[in-house]
């Protein structure tokens, strides 16, 4: 193998931007920007108008549906017919606008602060101009939701004995030149949410998180003054325009406490220079771009996925760092259908979605699979922090419905934890149905959402080795988990655990002993609670009640032995036979055929128990050439159990089909779906994102694999994120492997010589090399270490975050 031809740039994701040189009709054209917590949807009309939605991911109305703040409409920046060009500029978050030439020429630049909650407009034009801001609402009194309209409060539909309304916004009297206004929660559904589950409102385990909420925004430009109270004009024709909206969540006692906290947000914002301020967004970005990243080459479709791959992580970093997890069905990003319809949906305001605002574990969990290697961790904590935030509750509910320990959480729920109202039923619909039953039988015992939940904080701690995360997050949570499995259900006449009664595989069979999602879930998180280090546990321990009729009792028995003993009581994976040949099973008894989830193949992804590497590996491909489902859209997973068996040409092509298979009704072609829910659809593109990181790297612990699926004719740059703290960097040209920085550390530098130095000349006597042959300084992992490692070093000196 040659010398490498090319050189990672960290960071540089320039062939991705997206660039349009004409306006757009309507919100349809819009693209998103966001700042994690804050987004909008921007577009240009012909006639010069500037739009966006503003957004959030916690903005949650009274009857918990997520509201958009409000659309503004800015007049007067840009000349309508003149030449035009709009780009989202991945490195620096920020769309960037160009239109009119000489004297007519405008620059305009829009900006959500990646460190401050305040979208900004900046713009200058070659001759003077005169600007309008105008505020734009459509909650501008209270009505009643129905139909499709109350679809985007998904819960309150189907027989509920109340009526549900939107109240109005509030827009404060003009004052200073600059509009303000707030959406404010009066009324609330918690209590009788609660109520209708048998649960105490009043409980200590949690308390009313909707009422008093109240979401807003203050849109300041100097040089401005009000016309009326929901917009500000230019006093003078100005060459210079700075337009700032700050906004604000919260729960607050009264309006007034809003008023005055954002008045002191603004306050806090503005003691920085907005030039000082926008520096330090461009370096978070930059910090962004540089710590991850997969370019490809090769043909027309290794750059569509490479371009797919960067603009998809960028918007989940739009909506990903906010006080509510990624909606799967829009994200923050749903636009009104006012004038195209959307997902079956026509006529109605930006604050639609189909399945509403309830969170559905096997759809909310998809883009955040897909982040710890892409080293974005942190972005998942957000998901994290809801379940935790919501496991008080969870545990009263099952002390309340069943009388034992442990938590559950349903497949749907609102963030706060219980059911959504009309899957639960509603007190007329429920008849003689149990406490704890669902009315709605595709989620009744759909349950291993916890299970799932703790394979990924395994996964968060298994990147970041981070113990304090492990102490107060991860066992808290692993703990409860496991007790409700280890107290809700008996073992069989030999002793093993039997997940029956109360059961079912997935959404799809309805009837069910002892599923694969929960049987290959468990055997997982507890083969990786144990590898634990010893010391870390040490002080943790766990009180179990007695199991019903099956064995006593263990007082503060520590959370090692508990797992140890459930361990050794959990059954084998289910299997069947097939034409002779033995598959996994979607659980050992299985009918009822409602959906179309692959449970079987839970054991492959999400739960590795079954890949490449593993003894069972051709299992899992006769597994997956047998599966009852055979389709490659929207939450299915076929392109990543397809990587993780190592089926090169069915993932390539699989991931090729998704990318391509954008929603042509929106201009973006980073917009998805609506599939199976809602556009822009979060989980088509974060399969892929996922199967794509497969491909190329696959972690099981401390195991990683790597070009497992891989194929031959793209090339790759790659920065991706493996076990405690490695960061796998490095090239795949012209058919092989160029090199890998074996130091792990992001960059080439003193330390990778070094390390290659000193183990010159060693050779694991085979013809290929591995991650632990990489290690030694097998930088092309070919078995062994000799000049071609030394000059593959030497050409990619200084690659990555930072040099020696």
């Amino acid at each position: 193998m040659g010398l490498p031809t090319t050189t990672a740039m960290a960071g540089d994701v320039s062939d991705a931007n997206v660039v349009w040189t004409s306006p757009s009709a309507d919100s349809n054209g819009s693209m998103p920007l966001g700042n994690g917590q804050f987004g909008i949807n921007l577009w240009v009309e012909p006639n010069g108008d500037l739009l966006f939605y503003l957004s959030a991911t916690d903005s949650w109305s009274e009857n918990n549906r997520l509201l958009k703040f409000g659309l503004v409409r800015v007049s007067g920046l840009l000349d309508p017919g003149q030449s035009f060009s709009q780009e989202l500029d991945l490195a620096t978050g920020s769309i960037n606008i160009q239109a009119g030439t000489g004297t007519d020429a405008t620059t305009l630049s829009v900006w959500v602060d990646a460190n401050n909650p305040t979208v900004h407009i900046e713009s200058h034009s070659a001759r003077e101009r005169t600007a309008q801001v105008l505020l734009g609402s459509w909650r501008t009194q209270t009505h009643q939701l129905s139909g499709a309209e109350l679809n985007a409060a998904y819960g309150l539909h189907g027989g509920s004995p109340d009526t549900y309304h939107v109240t109005a916004d509030t827009v404060l009297e003009s004052e200073g030149g600059r509009i303000s206004w707030y959406h404010r929660n009066e009324s609330s559904i918690y209590a009788d949410n609660l109520s209708y589950q048998g649960l105490d409102p009043e409980t200590d385990a949690s308390s009313d998180p909707l009422i008093n909420r109240t979401f807003g925004a203050w849109i300041e430009a100097p040089g401005y003054f009000n016309t009326v109270d929901a917009a500000i004009c230019s006093e003078a024709a100005m060459t210079d325009h700075t337009i700032s909206i700050h906004m604000l969540t919260a729960q607050t006692p009264t309006a007034q406490d809003w008023i005055d906290q954002i008045a002191g947000q603004v306050k806090q914002t503005n003691s920085q220079s907005l030039a000082d301020r926008r520096a330090a967004h461009d370096a978070w970005w930059a910090e962004f771009n540089s710590r991850g990243y997969i370019r490809l080459s090769g043909d027309a479709n290794a750059d569509r996925v490479s371009r797919a791959y960067a603009v998809q992580r960028a918007v989940s970093a739009f909506s990903g760092r906010g006080g509510s997890p990624i909606k799967f069905n829009g994200s923050i990003f749903t636009v009104d259908t006012q004038t195209h319809g959307q997902s079956g949906i026509s006529g109605l305001d930006a604050d639609t979605r189909r399945w509403g605002s309830a969170y559905w574990w096997q759809n909310t969990r998809l883009p955040y699979w897909a982040m710890a290697a892409a080293g974005d961790a942190e972005m998942m904590l957000p998901l994290f922090d809801m379940y935790l935030a919501a496991l008080p509750l969870a545990q009263e509910r099952v002390q309340t419905y069943w009388g034992h320990e442990g938590a559950m959480f349903p497949e749907s729920m609102y963030f706060w934890g219980t059911y959504n109202d009309a899957n639960y039923g509603w007190p007329s619909q429920r008849g003689s149905l149990p406490d704890g039953t669902s009315v709605n039988q595709f989620i009744r015992y759909e349950w291993q959402v916890g299970i799932e939940l703790v394979a990924m904080m395994l996964e968060y701690y298994n990147t970041t080795r981070d113990e304090q995360f492990l102490t107060d997050k991860l066992l808290p949570m692993a703990e409860a988990i496991i007790t409700f499995y280890d107290q809700h259900y008996d073992r069989d006449a030999q002793g093993q655990l039997e997940i029956s009664g109360h059961a079912q595989v997935l959404e799809t069979w309805w009837n069910a002993v002892n599923p694969m999602p929960e049987i290959a879930g468990l055997h997982y998180i507890l083969d990786g609670l144990l590898a634990l280090p010893e010391e870390l546990l040490a002080l943790q321990a766990v009180k179990h009640r007695p199991t019903r009729g099956v064995r006593g009792g263990q007082l503060d028995a520590p959370l090692r032995q508990q797992w140890s003993r459930l361990k050794s009581e959990l059954p084998d994976l289910p299997t069947r036979m097939v034409g002779g040949t033995e598959i996994f099973a979607p659980a050992d008894q299985f009918s009822d055929h409602r959906n179309t989830e692959n449970g079987e193949l839970y054991c492959v992804f999400p739960y590795l128990l079954s890949g490449v590497g593993q003894d069972n590996l051709q299992m899992g491909i006769d597994t997956f050439n047998n599966r009852f489902t055979k389709r490659n859209i929207g939450w299915d997973q076929e392109p990543i159990q397809a990587a993780l068996l190592g089926l090169t040409n069915v993932a390539q092509s699989q991931i090729t089909s998704r990318v391509n298979a954008t929603n042509n009704g929106f201009r973006f072609d980073g917009f998805y779906g609506p599939n199976f829910d809602y556009a822009p659809d979060q989980d088509h593109i974060s399969v892929f994102m996922i199967a794509l990181q497969k491909m190329l790297m696959q972690v099981n612990g401390d195991d990683v694999v790597l070009f497992a699926a891989w194929p031959t004719a793209w090339d790759a740059e790659f920065k991706l994120h493996g076990p405690a703290g490695a960061i796998i960097m490095g090239e795949f040209a012209d058919g092989g492997i160029a090199w890998i920085d074996p130091s792990l550390d992001g960059r080439i530098g003193v330390e990778d010589f070094d390390l290659l130095l000193a183990n010159w000349d060693y050779s694991n006597g085979q013809e290929t090399g591995d991650y632990a042959t990489l290690q030694r300084g097998d930088v092309n992992l070919d078995g062994r270490v000799n000049h071609l490692d030394l000059f593959a070093l030497i050409a990619n000196w200084g690659s990555g975050d930072s040099q020696n």
